[in-house]
C-alpha cells in the first residue's frame, strides 16, 4: 500500500506519519503508532479493551511463532476489517479505537 493511499485511508482521523519500520511501515496519529503494514497488510493497533470489536468484525490477531521457545506470541495488532479498507468512513471509526488502544498502552 502506497503512502498516498494510507493517508486517504486514514484522513477521517486526521493527518498520519507514515515511518519505515521492520520491512513495512508504521502509521502514527499525534505520535501515537496506529497501525503497522506488514507484507502488504494493514493491522490496526489494539488492546484488550477493543480486541472483542476487532473479532465480530473478522479482524485476525497478529500471532507469530517465536523462535526462542517456539511458542505462540500474540501482537497488540489486528487486520483492519475487510470493509474499511474500501470506505475512508468506516476506516476512521476504526482509526480513532486504534489511537485510543495507542494512548492506553502508553501509560
Amino acid at each position: 500500500m502506497d503512502d498516498e493511499r494510507i493517508r486517504e485511508l486514514f484522513e477521517g482521523l486526521g493527518s498520519v506519519s507514515i515511518r519505515r519500520m521492520f520491512g513495512g511501515k508504521g502509521i502514527y496519529h499525534n505520535g501515537v503508532i496506529i497501525a503497522v503494514i506488514l507484507r502488504d497488510e494493514l493491522m490496526l493497533k489494539g488492546d484488550a479493551e477493543i480486541a472483542a470489536e476487532y473479532e465480530e468484525a473478522g479482524a485476525k490477531r497478529w500471532v507469530y511463532i517465536g523462535s526462542r521457545h517456539g511458542k505462540e506470541v500474540a501482537m497488540p495488532y489486528w487486520t483492519a476489517p475487510e470493509s474499511a479498507l474500501d470506505d475512508p468512513d468506516e476506516m476512521a471509526g476504526w482509526a480513532r479505537k486504534a489511537y485510543e488502544a495507542g494512548l492506553r498502552s502508553g501509560k
